[in-house]
């Protein structure tokens, strides 16, 4: 993992070249000595806070877009390094793989319900749809005055809107991948 230098340093220089700055332009933009800009974007330089708020200035960009970690272009998520929610008293275990951060629209979920259990939802957003994909199981979807069977391998999707329910009617485990999407 880089240092917090060498991410400042990468921000900065990304930042600039997005604007089409030089580092004289940025440098008579901020008051940092263009010297002081090199050396900083090189990750050899230890800007000082006020170094950095004078550059973020200069920028007109918020103080955190200099020091935010990147994101990586992947992510693996292990299920067992994740907490579920739990409803029907730990019958339904619902694991956000991927929640809906960053104004993503969508989030993805691994849901299991336990044999004879039952979770009622309310109302998402207005907009809300949700896609379903059944992996084990037999579950039973109560969406507005509609209900569905949904089996083993068999996919829905509904408006996720309106109150809505979800109850195993099978012997067995259900296990699903929810998607909502969000407009």
């Amino acid at each position: 993992m880089d240092t917090m230098n060498l991410i400042v340093a990468k921000n900065i220089k990304k930042l600039r070249e997005e604007r089409k700055l030089s580092m004289e332009e940025l440098a008579k933009l901020s008051g940092v000595s263009k010297s002081m800009l090199a050396q900083i974007e090189r990750g050899d330089g230890n800007p000082t806070l006020s170094t950095l708020w004078k550059l973020s200035n200069g920028m007109k960009v918020p103080f955190d877009a200099l020091t935010v970690r990147p994101k990586p272009s992947y992510e693996i998520i292990k299920k067992e390094e994740l907490q579920p929610l739990l409803e029907d008293n730990g019958k339904v275990k619902n694991y956000p793989i991927f929640p809906d951060d960053e104004n993503r629209k969508f989030a993805v979920y691994y849901i299991e319900l336990d044999p004879g259990s039952y979770w009622q939802s309310e109302a998402h957003l207005r907009g809300t749809t949700e896609f379903i994909t059944i992996f084990c199981g037999d579950l039973e979807i109560r969406a507005g005055n509609k209900k569905f069977i949904v089996s083993k391998d068999d996919s829905i999707r509904f408006k996720g809107d309106t109150v809505h329910s979800y109850q195993n009617i099978g012997d067995g485990p259900v296990i699903l991948h929810m998607i909502l999407y969000n407009p």
